[in-house]
């Protein structure tokens, strides 16, 4: 696994870390709630890999170094996809539809349903832009440049992950309040599984793609409607 960095920024590195992380919650609420900024995925995907590659020295960094052990990886990525289900049908949904309506599907959703092409397409989208671009954006590149701001200490890496979790569920803007709760959970057990690997990235690109695999085989069923 990716072992913890336990050194600590200096001064000026962390002043740029927030200059960073300030931009990103500016391209994440810019593009989502007020649509003014084009969509901050791609972006916050070169922003991250050029920043880390820079001020790093590779992308190791954000954890996407090969693992010691492919077996184990996997592992923690279908252990985080259950427990984000679990969480998501015993919890999030009963408790959220007692004050908001059901949260919004993705646009175009309703054409997945039977449609084999349209499903393969949108596994596609899940696994290439969701899964890597999102978790490069978000886990990867946010999460760090805010725990820069702690000097990479483990409580500030924790603390990161809650703040970049919120903010992930604000990306998901357009699926209503409970449609944000969720992926604000989301947010928090991919989070939660880059950091218990020893921030190895694959975990939480893997589960992601789990997660989004299972969404849209339950659309293509018809199961949702």
């Amino acid at each position: 696994m990716v072992p913890i960095e336990k050194a600590a920024s200096p001064p000026l590195n962390r002043g740029l870390s927030l200059a960073e992380f300030a931009v990103g919650v500016v391209l994440v609420i810019g593009h989502n709630v007020f649509r003014v900024i084009p969509n901050e995925v791609p972006i916050l995907f070169v922003l991250g890999l050029v920043s880390v590659r820079l001020r790093e020295g590779g992308w190791a960094a954000l954890g996407l170094q090969r693992p010691s052990s492919w077996t184990i990886t996997v592992l923690f990525a279908v252990a985080a996809t259950i427990i984000k289900i679990v969480l998501e049908l015993f919890v999030i949904n009963p408790a959220t539809a007692r004050f908001w309506p059901a949260e919004i599907a993705p646009a175009g959703a309703d054409r997945v349903v039977h449609n084999l092409s349209a499903a393969l397409i949108a596994l596609l989208i899940s696994w290439t832009f969701a899964a890597f671009g999102e978790e490069i954006g978000y886990r990867g590149y946010l999460t760090k440049r805010a725990a820069d701001l702690g000097r990479g200490s483990l409580p500030a890496w924790w603390a990161a992950t809650v703040a970049v979790s919120v903010l992930f569920g604000f990306g998901h803007y357009y699926k209503g309040p409970a449609g944000i709760l969720d992926s604000a959970v989301s947010g928090l057990v991919l989070g939660s599984v880059y950091l218990l690997s020893r921030r190895n990235l694959w975990t939480a690109i893997l589960a992601h793609g789990f997660l989004d695999t299972v969404a849209v085989v339950y659309t293509y069923l018809g199961l949702n409607s």
